[in-house]
């Protein structure tokens, strides 16, 4: 398989020329870490959430009760990730390049930039999508961080280095 930069499995999955702060839906799946099944696990067909599932959950609403521009349509939990239609309405944004109706559609559904590319845009759009991501993925580290010390278990916390969902965000793709 060939390598993009020799060292990533694919291209930046961001859309080329696309505005993360644009108004519009997004689809966007969060997974964790080496995909593993640490938020919960199917029963009889039925999702029954783990602590940190409860954890993820429970910061995933609380990021939409401190963010006026962040509408919630759906979202589901999985075992290794979660799945959201998220509208991002920014006020002071005009909508321009949008499908007529002032709405765009955007789907995230795999991996995102590599760190490299990233790093090309040091300074995060506030009220973005990238931002409200990157909030979101702060919370869970730290309240999983939180739980790890209060009941004193013995796996390593989440940091820089060791993340609990997955590093890159997803990859944008837009539908129309």
């Amino acid at each position: 398989m060939t390598k993009f930069k020799n060292k990533y499995r694919i291209e930046s999955n961001r859309l080329k020329g696309w505005d993360y702060a644009n108004n519009g839906l997004y689809f966007i799946t969060i997974v964790t870490q080496n995909r593993e099944c640490n938020l919960g696990r199917i029963e009889n067909s039925k999702m029954i959430k783990s602590d940190f599932g409860e954890i993820v959950d429970e910061q995933w609403y609380k990021s939409f009760e401190i963010r006026d521009e962040l509408f919630l349509h759906k979202h589901i939990l999985m075992p290794n990730h979660l799945h959201a239609i998220v509208e991002l309405a920014n006020n002071d944004n005009d909508g321009n390049g949008d499908d007529g109706d002032g709405t765009h559609i955007v789907e995230t559904n795999s991996r995102s930039s590599p760190p490299s590319q990233r790093q090309q845009h040091p300074k995060r759009q506030p009220k973005s999508i990238s931002s409200f991501v990157a909030g979101f993925k702060s919370s869970v580290n730290s309240k999983i961080d939180d739980y790890i010390d209060i009941n004193n278990l013995n796996i390593p916390k989440y940091n820089r280095n060791n993340h609990f969902f997955s590093t890159q965000l997803p990859r944008p793709h837009h539908s129309q």
